[in-house]
């Protein structure tokens, strides 16, 4: 339990009313129940406080809680990120017994940090070092002279490659694998890709693909954060590389070579193909594509969807497919709604 006060006090909001209502846990208004703390900023919810049984709820400055039948409320100005220190608060952690489980394959020569706690049918090889208060959860794997820093989670069945070097408070959600070779082959003789890239395929008869190795390996910051059944493939020769506080979604491919900086965003099923450059504060939207190559300069916003083939300038926004400016988007997307009536009009 803690006490709307003291909870008004984590957040940075301001309490009224009653500041010793205590507080188990955080609920939507219509089903919030006397000791939850209903979230109610956006106005549309605070109308349905009526429908459940909350004492407290946080809501907007401007808001009237004693006309909103509360005994008590915290007043916030931005409402996501009061929500985020609510989910902090709150948060239930995941169940990982400190210390390494009887079912756990550890190399001899594995280093495990103090306070780490090491789940069940982990498989951790040589020379590994996982760093202080790191919790890995159950059927995960860490190959052979990986580094994993401290106060990280890794969830259940992640795998992380050999040689990785991952940076402290990381988090992976289940199914993330942070490692693996790069998708790379080439023909004896020039291939149907490089035919195409001349513009002309020819007919003949080609030799099989002959695979590229990778030799490099996957360096992240601190402070990432990977999702669920995301992909981070190692380096062909240097590393592929994330920066300091990016976040990566859920199913995201990030390729070899790919160069990520520091404190971007990359939503679910964004692809991000080899050897391409993300500046510091990148956005990419959801299922944004970014080709080989490409240079994204600091702060660019790819939209969901949105296909980026070259070089894109700090700052710009890009939109649709093939990727263009936000202006110059907006302004096609009008003359092709448009041409329906000029098509009837010339006929």
């Amino acid at each position: 339990m803690i006490s709307l006060t003291d909870l008004a006090a984590a957040l940075g909001g301001e309490a009224v009313g009653r500041g010793d209502i205590p507080l188990a846990g955080a609920a939507e208004p219509a089903s919030a129940g006397p000791d939850q703390i209903a979230l109610a900023m956006d106005p549309a919810f605070a109308a349905r406080l009526g429908e459940g049984r909350a004492r407290a709820a946080i809501l907007r400055p401007d808001a009237d809680w004693r006309a909103l039948g509360l005994k008590g409320a915290i007043l916030a100005p931005r409402p996501r990120y009061v929500l985020a220190g609510v989910t902090r608060v709150f948060e239930r952690a995941p169940e990982i017994a400190e210390g390494v489980h009887p079912t756990a394959l550890i190399d001899a020569t594995a280093e495990i940090g103090p306070g780490a706690a090491i789940g069940p049918f982990v498989v951790v090889g040589a020379r590994v070092r996982i760093g202080a208060r790191a919790r890995v959860a159950s059927h995960a794997s860490v190959a052979e002279d990986a580094v994993i820093g401290a106060d990280a989670l890794v969830m259940q069945g992640v795998r992380i490659g050999a040689r990785v070097r991952i940076g402290d408070r990381f988090i992976a959600q289940p199914g993330a694998v942070i490692g693996g070779d790069g998708f790379s082959f080439v023909t004896p003789a020039p291939g149907v890709v490089e035919e195409a890239r001349a513009g002309v395929v020819t007919a003949a008869e080609r030799a099989g693909y002959v695979r590229i190795n990778s030799l490099g390996a996957v360096r992240i910051g601190d402070d990432v954060e990977v999702g669920a059944n995301a992909t981070i493939d190692r380096g062909t020769i240097a590393d592929t590389t994330i920066g300091d506080g990016t976040k990566v979604d859920n199913l995201v491919m990030v390729a070899h070579n790919v160069q990520v900086g520091r404190g971007c965003l990359l939503c679910g099923h964004t692809g991000i193909a080899g050897s391409a450059v993300i500046g510091d504060g990148c956005v990419l939207g959801g299922r944004a594509s970014i080709a080989d190559h490409a240079v994204l300069g600091r702060n660019v916003v790819i939209t969901g969807n949105a296909a980026v083939s070259g070089h894109v300038p700090e700052g710009r926004i890009m939109m649709g497919y093939p990727g263009v400016k936000r202006d110059e988007f907006v302004t096609m997307w009008k003359a092709l709604r448009r041409l329906p009536r000029v098509l009837a009009r010339l006929e």
